[in-house]
């Protein structure tokens, strides 16, 4: 197992919620029938609403095959870009970039629970986003980072999912996997942006979990042997040089359970537009079968090694919407 059982299911419970509340944000700006009855003749007529994407979000209307191109060439400029302020080192450029992304999505996703309840809702939810981004890029808040990573993904898929169909989105899906085996086994891209991300820039998309392992905690525990709570809290600086001194010949580490923004975000994409194309149930089953998935890969796979997630995560959710449409 990659990480110990409490880990595992902290990561699975997170990629479960952000796949639901995904569904909740792309059901909040799908078009809704109503029935209407026109007051000068007394029929009942069905009215059909689509609540517009706020903040320009709005996406054009475009033929599936058209946004595959248009998809892969946006990915591959956004890529392209990405690894070129790595190349130059632009870490200020990056942060700016990354907290523009999150303020955006995060006010999105909000702005799809308050719109039917307050007038001005996408100004309100802007202003709430936007103390959450600070402490998440600028703070760098562990509980702020991963409680917003639920809100950046149904943001983007919020997005995207009204210029896809599931044809054009599985084809999406399987490219995603290839590309994730490349990035992660022969070139090592997704190693090297993780590392550089959360060592240089201090920031990470996707969920970020630091823990100890069993072993490391007692270590941990014999260093701190000697000393209440209070009393380390407490710790001069060169007090606290010492134990760290004797924490690093004690090889004690912090590990890192990580799951990357797009393993969340492509999944949700899929879930959404089956969701938008046959309804929640079939929906559903692709989150199931994409939790399945996640499952399966975490329980395989080894401590201090790097996998490609989409490798299991596609064919988990094409499987899952093959057996709704059996079911």
């Amino acid at each position: 197992m990659k990480h110990n059982v409490r880990v595992t299911l902290i990561l699975l419970g997170m990629f479960l919620i952000a796949q639901l509340v995904a569904l909740a944000v792309i059901n909040a700006y799908s078009p809704h029938t109503t029935q209407v009855i026109n007051q000068t003749t007394g029929i009942v007529q069905n009215v059909t609403t689509t609540p517009q994407l706020p903040y320009g979000m709005q996406p054009p209307e475009i033929k599936p095959e058209i946004s595959l191109l248009s998809i892969i060439i946006s990915f591959a400029i956004v890529f392209t870009i990405f690894f070129f302020l790595i190349k130059i080192r632009a870490s200020i450029v990056m942060i700016v970039w990354f907290a523009f992304v999150v303020l955006l999505t995060v006010a999105l996703s909000i702005n799809a629970f308050l719109m039917k309840v307050l007038p001005n809702s996408a100004i309100v939810a802007v202003l709430i986003a936007f103390p959450l981004m600070f402490y998440k890029v600028f703070q760098r808040n562990m509980i702020v980072h991963n409680f917003t990573e639920l809100l950046i993904y149904p943001g983007i898929a919020a997005a995207f999912v009204p210029i896809l169909n599931i044809w054009t989105t599985i084809i999406i899906l399987i490219l995603i996997a290839i590309w994730d085996v490349y990035a992660v086994f022969k070139s090592k891209i997704m190693q090297n942006m993780a590392k550089y991300q959360i060592q240089k820039v201090g920031v990470f998309a996707g969920f970020f979990i630091p823990y100890l392992t069993n072993k490391d905690r007692v270590n941990l525990n014999k260093v701190k042997e000697g000393f209440s709570d209070r009393e380390i809290k407490n710790m001069t600086q060169s007090m606290r040089e010492k134990i760290n001194k004797k924490i690093k010949q004690k090889k004690i580490k912090i590990s890192l359970a990580i799951l990357g923004g797009g393993d969340v975000a492509f999944p949700a994409i899929f879930a959404g537009v089956v969701f938008k194309t046959l309804g929640l149930s079939h929906a559903l089953f692709v989150v199931g079968f994409a939790l399945l998935s996640l499952a399966l890969l975490l329980t395989l796979a080894k401590r201090d090694k790097f996998y490609p997630a989409m490798l299991f995560l596609s064919p988990g959710c094409i499987i899952g919407y093959l057996v709704s449409l059996l079911l």
